[in-house]
């Protein structure tokens, strides 16, 4: 006899020993504790030895009473399932019906009854699920009947691993040598084939009226149970999910762990459920609510929805039951949701309602006709607050200096709209876009977007500006300036503007960072091309080189202190075409400075014979003493200032034609100068009459009981009025760049039509203004009289290049 050995000994923690008996040696296993009678007191000695004394003194036993003594332990078993009193499985029960099967297995042939038994086997599964779980599951409903599965399909398990340990020698040696199905399978398959049917749908043959014959799919009592507690669980009722997902995994269980339940019953029922509950409610609200209510009601019932599905249902049922209630929600009507959508966005735009744009956009992004509507009132709600800025400084001019900080202020707000609230969807980022390019250009209290930006910049980056910012901050700002100027049509007009602002930080050294001065450079470098910031780029370079300069005047000073001034001097060397262009005047300079002129040009001049220098006293600067009564006070100003204040070094009165005329100044700059040193914030000068302006017929003489509380003061600088300059200077450059596209395009082409020229030509400089078009056809016929270009003159509307 090969011997007993228990597949699950080790995994039912079995003691395993041999023993010897007449039949040669035995493999004996300890029955599992939970078989065996607490109250039992043998030991294992009389059990083992119980064991050997059956085996040994064994008799053949016929099919039928050896089957009635399997059937008497069956029928207890199923007597224990049912809850009936009976007492547990002794040690010497479980190893009777043990030994039973062994020797009805074992016995010689006629008497090996392993293929009867394993028959008998599958037939006590069927009788018992025929004629007891079928009724039980057939009389209840609804919740009552899921629960009853799920204990009857525990009981069945149960089952089918006692008996399993009872027929072990069968499924151990007799199936294994014939290759059929193992008896635990055996015992699921029972119950797969004949409950499964009842719990799942199938498809039933109907005859009509007609007589036709039609399928008709018919949903199983688990999907009907199911579906009808979700359904209740939409009205509102609290029901207990853990039945419902208990049946269902009990119902892939009992499909041999197949998701066919799913797919082909539940799936599709449910489904068709979800859509006809939906539509319905779709029907009734979008009748009978607004159109806020209507999405705070479709995102409860997604969220219900995703988090019923996930909780109970398969994971290959959640996506499409969320597709059908979007789908009935919200695409079925979109047309009537457009209608109630009319004001909708621009509501909560204007109350900055950002967790209910979220939701509506969230559940409105699938509906195309919805997201275009949305957008297109974004647009128009960016445009509308932008206007309301431009309309703040025109009716207080103050609000100028802070307008391109609200601009940016909201671009932020909302672009974190577009990136938060709307998932950074092309079509609302596009209508950002477009918003902020109407905004920045627009016309703002006689002043251009451009020039306000150039000025926003200026005060961020010299000292004592309006902007007092971290470094960091700064460089954020300079990111947000250079970003607003993308939206802006007169990038060049920006230039123009912002090198002159560049200028006068640089020689008045009032730049705060030179850093962030280079940073910007790089950004709008990086964006629109050296050639926009090639004379930006200039003018540090020629700083760099002033102070090279310098320091070989100071060397060449040294070496001849016997041409030294007496006072320090220090120039600047500028190449004029990096620089804006300055008024000049032939101010006529105190002696002192004469002296300080000549003693640079001595040591500039042999150096560089083809260079001329022309002196820009107006951008010069002087530090004087000022001794008056009450102390002496450092003034810091001008040459031109300083040329005005040494004048009353010789004379203690003099008339407004007298210093006119030893300065040899027009009267507009006479009339600046005497106006900050008279009757701006420090009172250098009194002046007779004691008036606000100057005039003619005016006296000045030198305020000697002049004080201040500081030791250094700084005479302000009286700003000139740039824009119309730099507009003229701008436009004559427009010109220039215009005609260069024109012969540049032309020059490629050789021959090219007049209206695609213009579209070209359009195309080329769009990146640094927007060019009129009329003033590209006025370029082009100037150009045709200057013979750089000629019409085909058979097609007037076709040009040809004239090399």
């Amino acid at each position: 006899m090969a011997g007993l050995i228990l597949k699950y000994m080790e995994r039912n923690n079995f003691h395993k020993e041999f023993v010897k008996t007449k039949s040669g040696p035995i493999s004996l296993s300890l029955i599992p504790t939970v078989l065996i009678d607490s109250k039992d007191s043998q030991s294992y000695n009389l059990v083992q030895h119980f064991v050997i004394k059956m085996i040994n003194e064994r008799k053949p036993i016929g099919l039928e009473q050896g089957w009635d003594l399997m059937q008497k332990g069956i029928t207890k078993m199923k007597n224990i399932l049912e809850g009936l009193p009976e007492p547990k499985f002794s040690s010497e029960e479980f190893m009777m019906l043990y030994v039973t099967i062994y020797n009805m297995c074992t016995q010689k042939p006629p008497h090996d009854y392993s293929q009867q038994l394993y028959d008998r086997f599958r037939e006590t599964f069927e009788e018992y699920i025929t004629s007891t779980v079928l009724p039980s599951l057939r009389e209840k409903h609804d919740e009552f009947m899921l629960k009853e599965l799920a204990r009857r399909w525990s009981n069945h398990k149960i089952m089918v691993r006692w008996l399993c340990r009872f027929f072990h020698y069968l499924d151990r040696y007799f199936i294994a040598r014939r290759s059929l199905t193992p008896l635990n399978e055996v015992g699921l398959v029972c119950f797969h084939d004949q409950v499964y049917p009842l719990l799942v749908g199938g498809f039933q043959w109907k005859q009509t009226l007609n007589h036709r014959v039609e399928v008709q799919y018919v949903t199983g009592k688990v999907g009907e149970a199911v579906i009808s507690m979700i359904d209740r669980e939409r009205e509102g009722e609290k029901i207990d999910r853990a039945i419902g997902k208990a049946a269902l995994e009990i119902s892939a269980e009992i499909g041999m762990g197949k998701v066919n339940h799913y797919e082909d019953d539940f799936k599709p029922s449910m489904l068709y459920n979800t859509t006809t509950y939906y539509s319905r409610k779709a029907s009734e609200w979008i009748s009978q609510d607004s159109f806020h209510d209507y999405l705070v009601k479709v995102d409860e019932c997604l969220k219900r929805e995703k988090n019923m599905a996930s909780d109970y249902l398969h994971s290959s049922c959640v996506p499409a039951v969320l597709e059908i209630v979007e789908r009935e929600l919200l695409s079925v009507d979109a047309t009537k949701l457009l209608e109630k959508d009319d004001t909708y966005w621009l509501t909560l735009l204007t109350n900055d309602k950002v967790e209910d744009l979220s939701r509506a956009y969230k559940l409105c992004s699938k509906i195309p006709a919805v997201v275009d509507h949305a957008s297109s009132m974004f647009k128009q709600h960016v445009t509308s607050e932008g206007r309301k800025l431009v309309n703040q400084v025109e009716d207080a001019s103050s609000t100028k200096k802070v307008f391109v900080r609200k601009v940016i202020e909201l671009y932020d707000k909302y672009l974190s709209y577009v990136n938060d609230c709307f998932i950074n969807h092309t079509l609302f980022r596009k209508a950002l876009d477009e918003a902020c390019e109407i905004i920045c250009n627009m016309a703002i209290a006689g002043s251009s977007i451009a020039e306000l930006l150039a000025t926003f910049c200026d005060n961020t980056l010299k000292k004592g500006g309006s902007e007092k910012l971290s470094d960091d901050a700064i460089e954020d700002t300079l990111d947000k300036v250079v970003k607003l100027l993308a939206y802006n049509n007169d990038k060049d007009r920006f230039a123009e503007f912002y090198r002159k602002k560049l200028a006068r930080r640089l020689l008045f050294d009032m730049s705060a960072h030179d850093e962030h001065e280079t940073s910007l450079l790089k950004k709008l470098k990086q964006l629109y091309g050296g050639q926009f910031t090639s004379k930006m780029e200039g003018m540090f370079t020629d700083l760099t080189l002033a102070k090279e300069d310098q320091s070989c005047f100071e060397d060449y000073l040294s070496k001849n202190p016997s041409v030294s001034p007496g006072f320090d001097l220090r120039v600047n060397l500028l190449t004029r075409s990096f620089w804006p262009s300055y008024k000049s005047s032939d101010l006529n300079l105190p002696a002192e400075m004469v002296k300080c002129v000549e003693v640079f040009e001595d040591f500039y001049q042999p150096k560089t014979k083809q260079k001329k220098l022309k002196w820009i006293h107006s951008l010069g600067t002087c530090t004087i003493i000022g001794n008056f009564e009450p102390k002496r006070v450092e003034l810091t100003m001008t040459t031109n200032h300083a040329s005005v204040l040494l004048l009353f070094n010789a004379s203690d009165r003099l008339s407004y034609q007298e210093i006119k005329t030893q300065l040899n100044l027009p009267d507009d700059d006479v009339v600046i100068l005497l106006h900050s040193l008279s009757c701006a914030k420090y009172k250098i000068l009194l002046k007779e009459p004691n008036t606000k302006t100057i005039s003619r017929t005016d006296y000045f003489k030198f305020n000697s009981e002049f004080t201040s509380k500081m030791r250094k003061i700084k005479i302000p600088i009286t700003p000139d009025d740039e824009k119309k300059k730099v507009i003229e200077d701008v436009d004559q450059d427009r010109q220039y760049t215009i005609e260069a596209s024109i012969v540049r395009i032309m020059k490629y082409r050789k021959v090219h039509g007049y209206r695609q020229l213009v579209l070209e030509c359009v195309e080329q400089m769009k990146r640094i203004f927007k060019p009129d078009q009329e003033a590209i056809k006025k370029r082009i016929e100037d150009l045709i009289t200057r013979e750089f270009l000629e019409r085909d003159n058979e097609d007037p509307n076709r040009l040809w290049y004239l090399p």
